[in-house]
């Protein structure tokens, strides 16, 4: 970046809030000021140059201790260096994709627009600003002497760990957000999801997670087409099962290939495919002491690469394998169920007994259901939330391919029985749908039904055409709990980091 960041003016007079911090009530003030003004500050003095106000009420009465909440914004001028500063890439006049720079901003479609970065591309911005607030000299927060700083560590995250810091969430936009629901299902038709629009507001993440969906929905008719006269016409003929297998393996293969695709073809469109990650900051929960980054000669906290490979096979590992020894433990478990419930059945011959016979996988299903979210929770605070979200995504697929497949390949390899197979394949399938619709579709619903009625009655008035203050609009959203079905900066309700 050519300019110099103290040579844009990054304030002005119109002030749109993205993002609300809330702080605990009793708070110092000390601390607010402080925090407030490394917010605002520049730059080159360690802070995020940002725009920050306390929430008041509109008529200027009481706040009843909303005056420890806080609305984030930045300039048009600002936003636009935070683009270049995490690397987002845009469409260039002459159709080309490329990373966005500030000095060579006119060669940019539709750059004069306010609409040229979405409203997750803002948030993220000053997401990213906001995480990346480190402590320079201070060695404490101010008013709290035993919450400690060193140079380098994140002020966000010490605020949050010292219960100063309660959330942070992006705040919506209720009129695009009418605008999105009427589209995306607020119409009885057949036709495609809004995908563009749902990244513009919801970012990459999001928008790749329903068209996903949509597209393997759509990829599972022919396999259910094909599948449903197999399973009632070849309930015992284990050669036409052959052949079905065959047929899933290969369309299988074809549907992730064609999503790769399609996936490619967004993430391009969208300009996520080309954004590098070599260069990006380290992340908010980054431990290490402030220095030189010796590739981009950026001061940032720095590790000993010695340290982090004796926390990975020291620690990360071990946790790892004693999950894994868990998973087979169970495992084994479930094979003297199935044994229990065979014996059960020749005993007594009768439907509760072919029933029975179905138990143990079903148990065996919502076990291994209970121990996926398990691991993947406790991955977050253990040793393994200090490696990167790669290493992370590594070990958990390590886990979670064990837990869920190890008793299907004993089945088939070791035991050589076809019909257990099925059985135990069917029964964990189906369950597992039928468990995932619950979490992810009744039980939120069952739990919204149960929730405060005042919070009902103010969620209600925001969903119809009933237009909130500022101030309403923030107590409602900072009541909302947490999606973290996607991690994700930008979720749709509001989202803690």
């Amino acid at each position: 970046m050519k300019e110099s960041w103290s040579a844009f003016d990054t304030f002005e007079h119109h002030f749109r809030p993205l993002v609300v911090i809330e702080l605990a009530k009793d708070t110092k003030e000390e601390t607010k000021e402080w925090l407030t003004q490394r917010i605002m500050d520049k730059k080159k003095n360690g802070g995020a140059q940002l725009l920050v106000k306390p929430l008041v009420k509109e008529d200027g009465g009481k706040t009843d201790g909303n005056q420890n909440v806080y609305l984030v914004g930045a300039s048009h001028i600002r936003l636009l260096l935070g683009a270049e500063t995490v690397g987002l890439v845009k469409e260039c006049n002459d159709n080309s994709m490329r990373t966005f720079t500030y000095s060579s901003r006119n060669t940019f479609k539709d750059f004069d627009s306010h609409n040229f970065l979405t409203m997750a591309e803002s948030q993220y911005i000053i997401k990213h600003e906001l995480e990346n607030l480190r402590a320079k000299d201070e060695r404490m927060i101010p008013g709290y002497p035993q919450a400690k700083l060193y140079p380098g560590k994140s002020i966000m995250r010490r605020l949050m760990t010292s219960g100063i810091l309660l959330q942070i969430f992006p705040l919506h936009d209720t009129e695009e957000l009418k605008k999105l629901r009427y589209t995306w299902y607020g119409q009885v038709k057949i036709s495609y999801q809004p995908l563009d629009q749902i990244r513009c507001y919801f970012g990459e993440m999001i928008a790749l997670y329903f068209g996903f969906l949509e597209y393997f929905t759509f990829a599972l008719v022919p396999m259910a087409l094909i599948g449903i006269p197999y399973y009632v016409f070849a309930w015992e003929d284990y050669d036409k099962y052959v052949m079905f297998a065959s047929f899933n393996l290969l369309w299988s293969t074809v549907i992730l290939e064609v999503w790769k695709r399609c996936c490619a073809i967004m993430t391009y469109r969208w300009g996520t495919l080309l954004m590098k990650q070599q260069f990006e900051e380290p992340r908010p929960g980054f431990h290490g002491v402030l220095g030189i980054n010796p590739v981009t000669g950026k001061e940032e906290p720095v590790y000993s690469s010695i340290k982090r490979q004796i926390r990975i096979y020291l620690v990360s590992l071990p946790f790892v394998c004693l999950c894994l020894y868990f998973s087979l433990y169970v495992m084994m478990i479930y094979f003297e169920l199935e044994t229990w419930a065979l014996d059960f059945h020749e005993e007594n011959e009768s439907y509760f007994s072919k029933l029975m016979l179905f138990l143990p996988s079903i148990i065996y299903a919502i076990v291994i259901e209970m121990m996926n979210r398990v691991y993947r929770y406790a991955s977050t605070f253990s040793p393994l939330s200090l490696l990167f979200n790669n290493t992370i995504y590594i070990f958990s697929l390590q886990f979670n391919f064990l837990n869920c497949f190890a008793s299907l390949f004993y089945i088939a390899f070791v035991l050589f029985d076809m019909k257990l197979l099925r059985q135990s394949l069917a029964t964990l399938l189906i369950t597992s749908q039928i468990l995932n619709q619950f979490v992810e579709a009744l039980l939120p619903y069952w739990l919204q039904k149960r929730h405060n009625k005042k919070v009902k009655k103010r969620v209600y008035s925001i969903k119809v055409d009933t237009d909130l203050s500022l101030f309403e609009q923030v107590n409602l959203e900072k009541e909302m709990g947490t999606y973290l079905k996607i991690p994700l900066w930008c979720q749709p309700q509001s989202i803690e980091l």
